[in-house]
């Protein structure tokens, strides 16, 4: 087992055990080590490695803020892992058109009509209304609008999943947006089938909600020459 593994399966047990805790400051270096039997150097990298993976954040300096913490943040390491496949073209768009349909039409089915993240929806869709953004402006905020209807359902690893999808949707979308014949004619559409999903869940019709997700995304990669089945 390499040194992050035995440095992560020991911060799980103390977890599962209640004696460390999200909030909680990791013990040092010396002392991980030692219950490890490795050095202070294995420990150092491992702990290294929970960092990257956003399971703990290490502070600077002294005080409050001080020593490495056990954070709560699933998306990043997902963030990190989708970003790379992406980039190196191990994971087709058709396979993340897939995955946001079991995603965002199961979240739009349980979204939770007086959610906070709907009043974030909603504050979205004015953006993209009366801002007039460009492309890349209006498929960031279009990103920011389905993570929100995400966590509107309640289920945070949904949430964390969608959140670490985010930064893959615009980039794809944006260059799909490319071969678009009619942007305008195309962001217009897209505005008004948002404003009927968002109407769809304040409603509490979560079936008729995930019934438009699904066109909505099915339409947009129909209509860049890009099929999901």
């Amino acid at each position: 087992m390499r040194t992050h593994q035995l440095v992560q399966s020991w911060l799980e047990s103390q977890l599962e055990a209640g004696r460390l805790a999200v909030g909680d400051r990791l013990p040092g270096e010396r002392m991980v080590a030692e219950q490890l039997g490795i050095s202070r150097a294995s420990a150092r990298e491992g702990i290294r490695v929970l960092e990257a993976m956003g399971i703990v954040r290490a502070g600077v300096g002294s005080g409050p803020g001080a020593g490495t913490v056990i954070t709560a943040n699933p998306g990043a390491a997902l963030g990190a892992a989708l970003r790379l496949h992406m980039a190196t073209s191990h994971l087709p768009v058709e396979d993340i058109v897939q995955t946001r349909l079991l995603l965002e039409t199961w979240a739009a089915a349980h979204a939770k009509p007086a959610a906070p993240a709907m009043d974030d929806a909603a504050a979205l869709l004015d953006a993209m209304e009366t801002s007039a953004p460009d492309e890349k402006e209006f498929l960031r905020l279009d990103a920011l609008f389905h993570v929100a209807l995400a966590d509107a359902a309640g289920n945070v690893l949904i949430g964390a999943m969608m959140s670490s999808l985010r930064e893959s949707i615009e980039g794809y979308t944006l260059r799909l947006t490319r071969t678009l014949p009619n942007w305008a004619a195309t962001s217009a559409r897209l505005r008004a089938e948002h404003r009927d999903i968002h109407n769809a869940i304040r409603n509490d019709d979560g079936a008729l909600a995930a019934q438009l997700v699904a066109s909505h995304i099915e339409g947009f990669y129909e209509e860049a020459g890009l099929s999901a089945s």
